[in-house]
């Protein structure tokens, strides 16, 4: 569908009316059974519109049986299908967005329980009764789980201090690496803060030592105030915070004051820290306000708690089950048949089929199914594989791939029918193959049973060129939930014993792994080599970590592992690739082997999350190491960590378990998770696992809601204007357009919603006001918006955040991370190439936010408005050192030339390293400091734009004469400047 069209039959997608107050007709139900339809401005509040009602109410039968007005609330069906009580009764109907505008008068009894729900359903985008309706119980089992999780951190947050309760939800942002050459931008070995007191009008300077602990800073001044007005009360700095200037972010604790990123990037840049000193019983106030939402979530949730069930009989539950390790026959498979194959009578059905463990191809069956004639008929086909029962990995995973093959001569009257467009046929010996679906299923259930019995498998449609490559191991083993239309396999699990079949829990392995041990070091074999073995081993671990291994060295890797273990601990990775994953033994080995293994750092125990390493016990190690991480460490990675849940194959996980708990121990790393987790909620594959997750975050932190609630409000606003201005762009100039925009923002509903909120990019940023009258839309296909705010830190600029709605913006996510890293990366090594990757957030299907760069021009832009005629505009040499010198004089010069040069260098190796394509005048960037620096990345790692099949990229990395011109200070023989 194309992003200007909206569903019709969303009456709220598309405001119908920019200029007035546009009206809706709502259909009223009242207690007495009485129908009312009224006409009610869209952006009406609810108290306004109840208001409104009463009103009309008076001349209709039986009003008088009505009790008081404030007795009742409106309940409608929300946007999840939910029933939801509009209790809060400042909310505007356009912003509730009912499913139908129908409202019904309810008294307000409501079952508090059935409200979080709602409200969390709506937060999430996705209702929670459609979990309920799955009838899943791997799903039931993790939620129950997840609720432990998150009601235990509610209860742990009853009775905080008022400075613990700080650190949780507004912690502070600390440095990873001072750059060592911050001495260099000190005045005399200090640095220049300016602190503002708050509720007055006093702004005093300090010259401090970088080394200040904040508690410090705040007796410096205090002191100096109470000298300038004489005040004999005695004041203890303790009881103050230093909070920055126009931002929710504080300043507090032990660390020196350079350590905190807003004081060390103000030194870097040459700019004054603004602080402000805040009475500490102002903090107090928001945390009593959150107590009480906390502490009435948590009695309204035991009021709500049903009857404990009777203790689970344990005894007979291990005579009731046999080992795997028990079984020694071979794994078979019968395939019974397929159903919505889109195939022909005369088409041959060839179905493959692999076990894998990860990318490994453990086995494939000794003979393939090759089925003739009608998919909808009984196959009945046995698959034996090679391998059996007793060593199959606990998560090993059986993929199928179907085809058809057919004459190419009879495929060409039905095309249609055969090969739809998405498909990619393959013409091999004189016949057509087409690929009909892929289908992926666990071998082992999330409790780990094998599993046994008839198994329908709905398949997903998804392939690559190939038909060797057509098994997909690192596919979904969701269900498709396009069941109607999706193919479906039918396949049954041999039954091998009358009892339950499990894999053996985890004390059982370490016993068999001692076992194994123990006859190792009778037979004389202790898994150590000699120092001619050593040299090798120590070559093979010293390559480059994406090297293939042979046979031969992954032999020598795994005899070795106990040299590994002691000398080459980084080496876990490639022994686990080493290991054979279809022999118990070793795998009983390994798990004993992973308890004694030291932890890894957290940025190289990353790699073990990789879907190379599916075993469940291999990701807890990784896990325990990344609980080594800062926040601010963790923060940096969290984009991948989200993207590798794709990769577990059950919900209840050691990493979906960490990522929650940090979430709600860390308010930042909360709202983060939030975003990554809800932008690809509406993803089917991963919609449920996604969505539960969201679930346990809310209800751990019923406080925060709020807050995330009024940026899914403000997004849905953004989203909105965004379609109108699609639809009018063709009928209205820019100039018409904008003043439209402008006039839609200065409405209620739209000022309200997009007032005074937190950042989705950074939750310490307040977005206050809007600056109506700078805000604009761009001329690109999707007109991302332009928004702009006033902020209110003295002295501060204006703030800027850009809106895109139809673009994919999780590539441009990766490229800024990857730059942040590699910044982060070089000023540990000591270098600061005043790499700047802004802010980019996707918070939906195709649609997110872009930190707006404040003081910087397109080098396009630059050359343009020097230049008399515009043709010529890009050979002009000395435009951008112009530009350099227009805002920047004397010694500000010669810093702007090095702030350019530091930044060029690193966004030179930085876009070359990536493979970044597309780089042209309008996507590189200014500041009027001189630092320079790239957008939009649509095009990285080498997929550049070609034009009839020549790719236009010409050169590695895009350095133009008027680069090198503003780098040689603007002196031809300057090679000097230019050789560094």
């Amino acid at each position: 569908m194309p992003p200007a069209m909206t569903d019709v039959l969303d009456i709220w997608a598309v405001d119908s009316q920019i200029g007035a107050d546009g009206l809706i007709s709502v259909d009223f139900l009242l207690p007495t059974g009485t129908y009312i339809n009224l006409d009610v401005p869209r952006d009406a509040t609810i108290c306004h519109i109840k208001q409104l009602l009463w009103k009309q109410a008076h001349s209709y039968p039986l009003f008088h049986l009505l009790m008081e007005i404030d007795s009742y609330m409106f309940s409608c069906v929300n946007q999840t299908a939910v029933r939801e009580e509009l209790e809060d009764e400042t909310r505007r109907l356009c912003d509730v967005r009912p499913f139908l505008p129908v409202l019904k008068l309810v008294t307000r009894n409501c079952d508090p329980g059935e409200k979080l729900d709602s409200k969390i359903g709506v937060l999430i985008g996705k209702g929670l009764h459609e979990f309920d309706a799955l009838q899943d119980p791997e799903v039931k089992e993790f939620r129950s789980k997840m609720r432990r999780i998150s009601e235990e951190k509610l209860l742990s947050l009853v009775g905080l201090s008022w400075v613990d309760w700080l650190k949780h939800s507004y912690p502070p942002e600390q440095e990873p690496s001072i750059p060592e050459n911050f001495q260099d931008k000190l005045y005399g070995g200090n640095l220049v803060v300016a602190i503002h007191f708050d509720k007055c009008q006093d702004v005093f300077s300090f010259q401090v030592s970088p080394n200040i602990n904040p508690v410090k800073l705040n007796e410096l001044a205090i002191r100096k105030r109470l000298t300038i007005h004489g005040k004999e009360d005695e004041v203890d700095p303790s009881d103050y915070v230093l909070q920055i200037s126009g931002r929710l972010e504080y300043i507090f604790g032990d660390h020196p004051l350079i350590q905190f990123q807003y004081i060390c990037k103000c030194v870097m840049n040459r700019t004054l820290p603004h602080l402000t000193l805040v009475e500490c019983c102002s903090i107090k106030k928001m945390c009593e306000q959150e107590m009480i939402a906390i502490e009435a979530a948590i009695n309204r949730k035991s009021s709500n708690l049903p009857l404990p069930l009777p203790p689970k009989k344990t005894r007979t539950v291990t005579q009731l089950t046999q080992s795997v390790w028990d079984i020694s026959n071979p794994f078979k498979i019968m395939l019974l048949k397929g159903n919505k194959l889109n195939t022909e009578e005369t088409a041959k059905v060839h179905v493959r089929a692999g076990l894998f463990h990860g990318t490994e191809l453990l086995c494939k069956p000794i003979v393939s199914a090759e089925i003739s004639g009608r998919s909808e008929h009984v196959w009945n086909e046995t698959l034996e594989f090679e391998i059996n029962v007793c060593d199959l990995p606990r998560m090993a995973r059986l993929c199928f791939a179907v085809y058809a093959v057919m004459d190419k001569m009879k495929t060409k009257k039905s095309t249609k029918t055969i090969n739809p467009s998405k498909y990619q046929t393959i013409r091999k010996a004189g016949k057509v193959h087409y690929p009909v679906a892929w289908v992926n299923t666990m071998v082992f259930d999330f409790k780990g049973q094998l599993k046994s019995g008839d198994l329908l498998l709905h398949s997903w449609t998804s392939f690559p060129d190939e038909l060797e490559e057509m098994l997909n191991p690192m596919g979904t083993v969701r269900t498709n939930p396009y069941t109607e239309n999706a193919t479906a396999l039918h396949i049954k699990f041999q039954e091998y014993s009358k009892l339950p079949i499990y894999y053996p829990p985890f004390d059982k392995i370490l016993e068999k792994a001692a076992e194994i041990a123990k006859s190792s070091e009778n037979a004389g074999m202790a898994g150590r080599g000699g120092k001619k073995f050593y040299i090798e081993l120590k070559e093979i671990m010293e390559r480059d970590p994406l090297t293939q291994l042979c046979e031969n060295e992954m032999d020598l890797i795994w005899t070795l592992r106990y040299d590994c273990r002691e000398n080459f601990p980084q080496s876990l990775p490639k022994l686990l690739l080493s290991i054979k994953w279809n022999k118990l033994e070793d795998v009983a080995q390994l798990q004993a082997l992973l308890q004694i293994w030291s932890k890894l750092p957290p940025r190289e125990a990353l790699e073990l999350l990789d879907f190379n390493y599916p075993d469940q016990y291999v990701r807890e190690y990784a896990v325990g190491c990344l609980k080594q991480m800062s926040d601010e460490e963790l923060s940096q990675y969290l984009l991948q960590l989200v993207q590798v849940l794709k990769y577990e194959p059950f919900f209840d996980c050691a990493l979906s378990r960490f990522l929650v708990e940090r979430a709600l121990a860390n308010r930042r790393i909360g709202q983060m998770l939030f975003w990554h987790l809800r932008s690809e909620v509406h993803i089917p594959a991963v919609s449920v696992q996604f969505g539960v997750i969201l679930e346990a975050y809310c209800r751990g932190s019923i406080a925060h809601m709020k807050v995330l609630s009024k940026q899914v409000e403000a997004l849905n606003k953004l989203k909105t204007l965004n379609s109108i201005i699609k639809l009018n762009a063709m009928k209205q100039s820019k100039a018409k357009g904008k003043d439209a925009m402008h006039t839609c923002l200065k409405q209620n509903a739209y000022r309200e919603a997009l007032s005074d909120l937190q950042s989705p990019l950074n939750p310490s940023v307040i977005l206050s006001e809007l600056y109506v009258e700078k805000c604009k839309y761009m001329d690109s296909k999707m007109k991302p918006l332009w928004i702009v705010y006033n902020n209110k830190m003295f002295g501060g600029d204006l703030l800027g955040i850009i809106f895109k709605n139809g673009d994919d913006l999780r590539q441009d996510m990766l490229t800024l991370q990857i730059l942040r890293l590699m910044d982060l990366l070089w000023k540990e090594a000591g270098l600061d190439l005043r790499m700047l990757p802004y802010g980019c957030l996707a918070t939906g299907d195709h649609s997110g936010l872009i930190e707006a760069v404040s003081a910087s021009e397109t080098i396009a832009d630059i050359q343009l408005n020097s230049s008399n005629v515009a043709a010529a505009a890009a050979f002009n040499k000395d435009a951008l050192l112009n530009w350099l010198k227009e805002y920047n004089l004397g010694d500000d010069l010669d810093r702007a030339i090095e702030e350019f040069t530091l930044s060029c260098a690193g966004y030179c190796v930085a876009t070359y390293v990536l493979g970044i394509g597309d780089r042209h005048s309008d996507n590189i960037m200014v500041r009027k400091n001189g630092q320079l620096f790239h957008i939009d990345f649509g095009h990285i790692l080498g997929n550049f734009k070609s034009k009839f099949g020549i790719k236009r990229e010409r050169v590695p990395f895009i350095l133009t004469y008027d680069f090198i011109h503003v780098i040689q200070q603007g002196k031809t023989g300057n090679t000097e400047k230019f050789g560094r």
